[in-house]
């Protein structure tokens, strides 16, 4: 389920039922929220404004999406997923317009709108680096060694710097 909360009462004021296990979620900022299904391979979309579903996604060949990110500007999702894909989601059209290679493990998506980077932080001991190359084709810039089962991330995008949590083994 999917609880909306009044967040001057802390109160939850409308339940949804997703059919499936959430796993992460990003708003547009414009009363749209984009939440994984990590058991159904499908991102659904809330109206914040209706309170109601108001679309699902397939994510293929996209399986176990785990973070999930948004370049709110051209409308483009950023979804991590355990085959070891990023799927690139149109909000739009409601698809996946392209996919490209991660590593292992990733628990984590951010999105850059200073540099135009999609991140992935993946515990195989990697970041990989994602730029948006022409319309609807991306590519990976580079995978980053950062250190066994670093996949929490945050972005810090107005001083440039990720910041990944881990222990060590």
């Amino acid at each position: 389920d999917a609880s909306v909360v009044d967040a001057k009462t802390g109160t939850v004021v409308h339940t949804l039922p997703l059919d499936g296990r959430p796993e992460f979620a990003v708003g547009d900022g414009n009363g749209l929220v984009y939440l994984n299904l990590k058991d159904k391979s499908e991102v659904v979309r809330i109206d914040a404004h209706k309170l109601s579903i108001d679309a699902r996604w397939s994510l293929a060949p996209c399986k176990s999406p785990t973070g999930i990110s948004m370049d709110i500007q051209r409308r483009r999702l950023f979804v991590g997923c355990a085959n070891r894909l990023m799927a690139i989601v149109n909000t739009g059209q409601g698809r996946v317009i392209a996919t490209v290679p991660i590593g292992s493990g990733c628990d984590a998506t951010a999105f850059d709108p200073q540099g135009g980077l999609a991140f992935s932080s993946n515990g195989d001991g990697t970041l990989t680096v994602v730029r948006e190359n022409g319309p609807d084709r991306f590519v990976v810039v580079e995978n980053v060694a950062t250190k066994i089962g670093a996949r929490t991330m945050a972005l810090d995008s107005q001083r440039q710097r990720i910041y990944l949590a881990t222990a060590a083994f």
